[in-house]
């Protein structure tokens, strides 16, 4: 029987794109949690992505790169999970230039199935310039490349303007005319796009508040689909309202990074019992919600497969 275990993770996700599929893409900021995600996936037979962050490792306890995916390699199932590299920054979140090319390929060198570049911070030329040199270290390593275009904010440091401003005004959006062009000129494969979505808060400050519940211009975001041609990525999944997502995933968003969410749960449950057990429980109850009543993609592999 043919299933994801036999297709490349290109092909999953042109397929889950032309179906209108979601695919959860899921951020390991604390090492234990990445078992109980990919067994809770396992069981609903639902296609995802575990991925890791920078701030994960150096704000978290992810560790390293190296740490989640050796335990990835222990606790995988290629039929519903994959591992992906998020935000190789080109600039990071404290405006200071950062080696992005030698993450990138640490992540490939160690056997990633997708990596990330984020030259948001970037103007157009010198963003096109960086992803396109990105797009060849990914493809001649036969993994695809996701890139970010537009400002999805949150990650920086200091206070952000009220979200309904930033809604109203459309400030950071992703322009439907820098769309297409980036994804022309630099052959990448997904395109991480803002249309009113944030990051959560990763400050010391603030990463424990609850995250403004940010919503989606389906407008815009139909543009940008009609424009790049590509499936879309939606960072900072955390929190945006079920409706905002499902009409999201209609108009070509087809991963959706959840990060913040089910941090908080971890840690939150962790600092209540002191039991890295009940944390991991947690975590897998959590995913379990997401995936029927949130997402609403129980048996999402299957039908990715064609079956």
């Amino acid at each position: 029987m043919y299933t994801l275990k036999d297709m490349s993770l290109a092909e999953i996700m042109r397929r889950a794109f032309a179906a209108r599929i979601v695919v959860p893409a899921y951020n390991v900021a604390h090492l234990p949690m990445l078992k109980p995600i990919i067994e809770t996936l396992s069981a609903l037979r639902c296609f995802s992505l575990i991925e890791v962050a920078r701030p994960d490792v150096d704000k978290f306890g992810a560790k390293s790169i190296r740490a989640v995916r050796e335990e990835f390699e222990k606790s995988g199932d290629r039929g519903v999970a994959r591992l992906h590299l998020d935000h190789a920054p080109v600039i990071d979140e404290a405006g200071k230039r950062f080696d992005w090319k030698a993450l990138i390929a640490e992540a490939l060198a160690l056997g990633f199935d997708s990596v990330m570049i984020d030259g948001s911070r970037l103007g157009l030329e010198e963003n096109i310039a960086a992803t396109r040199e990105a797009a060849a270290m990914a493809h001649a390593a036969g993994v695809p490349l996701e890139a970010e275009l537009g400002a999805v904010l949150g990650h920086e440091e200091g206070p952000l303007p009220p979200y309904e401003e930033l809604f109203r005004t459309g400030k950071g959006f992703t322009a439907p005319g820098d769309a297409r062009r980036f994804v022309e000129e630099t052959g990448v494969d997904w395109l991480s796009v803002a249309c009113g979505n944030i990051h959560g808060a990763i400050s010391e400050a603030d990463r424990d508040k609850e995250k403004v519940q940010a919503r989606i211009d389906v407008a815009h975001l139909a543009k940008l689909r009609e424009a790049a041609g590509v499936p879309l990525v939606l960072h900072g999944g955390s929190g945006i309202k079920r409706e905002c997502v499902l009409d999201a995933v209609k108009e070509g968003i087809t991963k959706i990074n959840v990060g913040t969410q089910i941090r908080q749960v971890y840690e939150r449950c962790l600092k209540a019992t002191g039991e890295v057990g009940a944390a991991r429980q947690a975590v897998a109850n959590e995913i379990a919600v997401l995936t029927r009543e949130y997402f609403g993609i129980e048996g999402s592999a299957a039908r990715i497969a064609g079956r």
